[in-house]
């Protein structure tokens, strides 16, 4: 990060957990000091119960040890819990921005906004109390080792310094060489699990029509890729670790052996104790690189979540509440409108202008690829505008706080999206269940009695995307969820598609019974029954607006110039 520049919302929240960092780099200075009285003791005992045979001696020193062994695990307890409520105050402070950056991230058509960032919070949340991270902590403080080595015998304390600095080369090395192909193992697990999903949710299509072969052989080519690369990576990461097992393996050796050299040709007169010690530092100096490196995996993990994190993060901007605003009364103005998919420079909508009055049905027709589902996802504030606006009571619809118009807005999108959960659950919007309004919309779209015909009534669980319904079982559940708590503005994008000729009965009562209340209605559909409903109606085509008025006066012009634009009978042959 460039001096003066603010941190990104990940790093902040990692920042706003220092103060608990610094207790438990306090906590881990101590334990570090700790580890060291194994070794004092064996030297003590040795030193000054082996030839004295005082077993008062050798009591208090037990004693001593016993306790210095329950204080270093509480140490360890309490940093643990420390890291633990970290990574907990971590998840509390960003989830809630994650999960609304992939939400608008979705929205916004940006790629790389899947289920799989969720999971990168979990892989980075869980990494902040991993072994992995106490041992990259413990690194620098392990250098306590090295002075006591030296302190005990500078040419002892060079040679553990030789042997840190292999044990540091080794890490780079395993950083230059398992890099890659673990990110690459990351991004390929990702794909993998990505195409598994999107299978398993057509799996009834895929069935029908013999394509499981296909589709399995796509998937293996992406899980072969991910196995390919963590072997790889393992190798090199293998490697890397057998080395650094047998660089901190002999360093205690050869220290040891040093030091017994040292003391035949006179250059250590203090005794084969201290030897030992140091040479048990020695080791010890070295056990944290040596899990780190074997750990690497993990590391690598974490720093690629965080990546793919910071990166999502940045790259997306909430879009900002606003101002409170009045509940609106449903009068609806299209404004010169030019819009297309999210991250599509193509327009579909091109110079789109209309107005709708309060309490007015409008039905929206149009050839397939018209763009009337576009106009539908701009109409309630899901997709923005290139040019133009679509304002609610001269309120631009796009930026207006969802959470606030929300309870006032009903939408019906063409492909029905229900939830795992129960049916009234699901009507009334997961939030909190009035079950007198539930019912009274289930009563509407005629959904009451079909719902009370069921074992658990309105308390049954309908299954991931409402698995457990028909087609036309979830559209009136969708429709009975966009007309809940009689909102003032609803779009409906072909309501009856999956609905049978009484189920078109039952919508136009509803559309009736909604205008009657004062409701603004846009209904988008391609069969003419429900046009019996409209007010007016509203022709696109090619992304244009090609005809706007009272239903009958556009049905006759277009019946009009559908005449007009047929072909003059041909003479009979002579």
């Amino acid at each position: 990060m460039k001096p003066g520049e603010k941190p990104s919302a990940l790093r902040e929240a990692l920042l706003l957990q220092k103060p608990a960092f610094h207790k438990v780099i306090f906590f881990s200075f101590f334990i570090n000091l700790l580890v060291m009285a194994p070794t004092v003791y064996m030297l003590q005992v040795y030193d000054r119960v082996v030839n004295s045979r005082n077993l008062m001696t050798l009591g208090m020193l037990t004693l001593m040890i016993v306790l210095l062994y329950i204080v270093m695990e509480a140490l360890e307890w309490v940093r643990s819990g420390l890291l633990h409520q970290i990574a907990l105050k971590f998840d509390d402070r960003i989830n809630e921005q994650i999960f609304n950056t992939v939400f608008e991230a979705n929205l916004r058509g940006i790629p790389g906004a899947t289920a799989q960032v969720l999971q990168d919070l979990r892989t980075l949340r869980d990494f902040i109390y991993s072994h992995a991270l106490t041992a990259i902590i413990d690194v620098p403080l392990s250098m306590l080792y090295i002075f006591a080595i030296f302190y005990i015998n500078p040419e002892m304390g060079w040679m553990s310094i030789v042997g840190a600095l292999l044990q540091v080369g080794l890490a780079w090395l395993t950083e230059r060489d398992t890099q890659a192909p673990l990110s690459a193992a990351n991004r390929s697990t990702i794909a993998a699990q990505n195409y598994a999903a999107d299978s398993l949710r057509n799996a009834q299509v895929i069935e029908a029509m013999g394509m499981q072969s296909g589709i399995h052989k796509r998937w293996l080519k992406r899980q072969n890729e991910t196995l390919r690369q963590q072997a790889h990576a393992s190798d090199k990461a293998g490697t890397y670790s057998a080395l650094s097992k047998f660089v901190q393996q002999s360093q205690s050796s050869l220290l040891l052996g040093a030091g017994v050299w040292f003391i035949i040709i006179g250059l250590f007169p203090h005794g084969g104790g201290l030897v030992i010690v140091a040479s048990t530092f020695g080791g010890k100096l070295l056990s944290p690189i040596v899990q780190v490196i074997g750990a690497w995996k993990q590391v690598v993990a974490a720093r690629g979540a965080y990546a793919r994190l910071n990166t999502l993060l940045s790259n997306v901007t909430l879009r900002r509440a606003g101002m409170s605003l009045p509940a609106p009364k449903g009068q609806l103005s299209v404004e010169n409108v030019v819009a297309g998919a999210p991250g599509s420079h193509a327009a579909i909508l091109r110079g789109v202008t209309f107005s709708v009055p309060p309490g007015t049905v409008v039905g929206l027709i149009g050839p397939s690829a018209s763009g009337k589902s576009t106009l539908a996802r701009l109409l309630v504030g899901v997709w923005p505008a290139a040019n133009g606006k679509v304002r609610l009571d001269g309120v631009d619809i796009y930026p207006w706080n969802k959470a606030e118009l929300g309870p006032h807005l009903g939408y019906l999108p063409q492909e029905v999206e229900l939830f795992d959960g129960a049916l009234a659950e699901n009507i009334a919007r997961f939030g909190d269940v009035n079950m007198a309004k539930v019912e009274a919309a289930a009563r509407t779209v005629g959904l009451h009695d079909m719902i009370m015909s069921l074992p658990d009534g309105y308390e049954t669980n309908i299954g991931d995307d409402g698995c457990r319904l028909s087609g036309g079982q979830r559209q009136r559940i969708g429709l009975a969820r966009a007309i809940y708590d009689n909102p003032r503005f609803i779009v409906l994008d072909e309501p009856n598609s999956s609905l049978d000729e009484a189920g078109e009965r039952s919508l136009v009562h509803t559309l009736r019974n909604l205008k009657a209340q004062g409701s603004t209605i846009i209904v988008i559909t391609h069969r003419t029954s429900v046009l019996v409903a409209v007010d007016n109606l509203l022709v696109v085509q090619e992304g244009q607006v090609k005809a706007y008025g009272p239903r009958d006066e556009v049905l006759a012009a277009l019946q009009q110039g559908a005449q007009q634009a047929m072909p003059a009978p041909q003479p009979a042959a002579a």
